[in-house]
């Protein structure tokens, strides 16, 4: 099999905002205690976070982290986070039906973020709480002093404002799972005022307002269109939510629903423009797809344990391990991304520590990469710069998502500063090899070819503590072919790849 792929220096989506790579961490399963933070790890700091993952996290270079949730945050109240560790109340989180020690706050997650060189993107509590907890939340964290709850913070051992510029405003509103659940109009007008009275604290502060949990609700996209209307112009971004399944094991269907994500980002796309067009607004909102990941592994049956358990701390939740096939969705996922970055300017993989995650740990033990783990990391490092706008030429399947779903994936990012051009490509089919034709026009000469592939034989192989390395890229040795502003490169079936192209 064949495809073409052709880039033009002259063709191109804009700059990427570094913040596609993010991540999420909160407080569910494991994901913050004995995932970021275990007192007594061997690796453990002076302030309780584990080392190992501290070191794994900063390889990912994630720009951004959104915290404290997710579904969590809906009921949290933020005060129960600050002071002396010894004196903060355990409380029941309604979310996942168990009880929260609160020994981690916005104190000790501001420690770890600068740890792991990332900034913070903060939620606030919109369901059980509202616009007074916000205002007073965003004024502990950001204001230097002289005020009742910064002079707080300060008692609380933090002298200098963390400056957070990134707030979300509440989290996925339209679900009636979410503790205080509100209607399109309730929840935009609730936004809008929060995000009033945010802005008259700081109004160069970046805002993201719910949009739709994902494109099967029942209000989609109508909510999206009502929560805009409410808010447009005070807000920045909207958030999108996404997860993938395959509990049909049916890979060529599994790989293809990044074409409903590509459809999903577009609509969403189009409502915006509604807005804007219909509130003759110069204002340009993007999207903040901040929770998105492979979850279906371990999803029902934790469903069901979580009914019959009574209220535990931290236990083994969502605990997905991921198989070489979720590198090829991951990867797909990413891509789109990329397309899409001048829509979508901020992505959080969901989540990042041992729930629906990269990063997996044993508690006092081992930590190590998931299989997911690694074109999460070959997009961080190597996916900035410039979306290109690339044609492609391949054969294509129907699925049930899309009549036309392209066997090749790609994405083209060029980084004009360091002189390199970077194709992150899936191939789809799963039992012919194919020969991408990869023309860069106008870019200049190409000195060399580097080709990072991750391929494993097995679709369900896995890593695990044993086996850290069993699905891990590795670089193919036989060289591309160049000719002129050409190269040729063979990639095998089911196989993910990032094809370098040195300028």
């Amino acid at each position: 099999m064949e495809a073409q792929v052709t880039a033009h220096a002259r063709y191109s989506l804009g700059e990427i905002d570094n913040r596609l790579y993010g991540a999420f961490l909160e407080h569910l399963g494991r994901a913050v205690y004995t995932g970021i933070y275990e007192p007594g790890h061997p690796t453990a700091l002076p302030n309780g976070m584990r080392k190992d993952v501290i070191d794994l996290v900063r390889n990912l270079d994630v720009p951004i982290c959104r915290y404290p949730g997710g579904n969590f945050v809906s009921a949290y109240n933020w005060e129960d986070g600050i002071g002396p560790q010894a004196d903060r109340p355990t409380r029941l989180d309604l979310a996942w039906r168990t009880s929260e020690s609160n020994a981690v706050g916005i104190h000790e997650f501001a420690e770890w973020a600068e740890a792991v060189g990332t900034d913070m993107m903060l939620a606030v509590n919109l369901g059980s709480r509202g616009l007074d907890a916000a205002r007073n939340f965003v004024e502990y964290v950001n204001h230097p002093g002289g005020s009742y709850w910064s002079d707080l913070r300060r008692k609380n051992g933090r002298a200098a404002p963390w400056n957070v510029k990134l707030w979300c405003l509440g989290n996925e509103m339209d679900g009636p799972w979410q503790v205080g659940h509100k209607s399109a109009a309730e929840y935009g007008h609730l936004a809008n005022e929060t995000a009033k009275a945010i802005r008259a604290f700081d109004d160069k502060l970046e805002l993201v307002v719910c949009g739709s949990s994902h494109s099967e609700m029942p209000t989609y996209p109508q909510w999206e269109a009502t929560v805009l209307d409410e808010s447009y112009d005070q807000i920045d971004y909207i958030s999108l939510h996404m997860y993938f399944e395959n509990y049909e094991k049916n890979t060529a269907e599994y790989l293809a629903l990044p074409e409903k994500l590509d459809r999903y980002i577009g609509t969403v796309g189009g409502v915006i423009d509604y807005v804007k067009s219909k509130k003759r607004s110069k204002r340009d909102v993007k999207i903040s797809f901040d929770e998105w990941n492979v979850w279906y592994h371990e999803r029902k049956n934790d469903a069901k344990r979580m009914k019959e358990w009574n209220w535990p701390h931290a236990p083994v939740l969502l605990e997905d391990i991921y198989n070489f096939e979720d590198v090829l969705q991951v990867g797909c996922i990413l891509n789109t991304f990329i397309r899409r970055s001048d829509r979508v300017r901020i992505a959080c993989i969901a989540q990042l520590v041992n729930v629906i995650a990269p990063i997996m740990t044993e508690p006092g033990g081992a930590a190590w990469r998931q299989t997911i783990y690694h074109p999460l990391h070959l997009a961080s490092r190597f996916g900035r710069g410039t979306a290109l706008l690339l044609d492609v030429e391949c054969a294509s399947y129907t699925a049930d998502v899309a009549d036309r779903v392209s066997y090749l994936d790609v994405a083209g990012v060029h980084d004009s500063e360091a002189g390199w051009l970077t194709f992150f490509a899936v191939n789809r089919h799963g039992q012919e090899p194919m020969e991408i034709n990869l023309s860069a026009e106008r870019f200049g000469t190409i000195k060399s070819v580097e080709h990072t592939l991750i391929k494993h034989d097995d679709l369900e192989a896995r890593n695990s503590k044993e086996q850290p390395d069993n699905v891990a890229p590795q670089q193919v040795k036989d060289k591309a072919t160049i000719e002129g502003n050409r190269v040729r490169v063979t990639v095998p079936p089911y196989s993910y790849s990032m094809i370098r192209l040195k300028l």
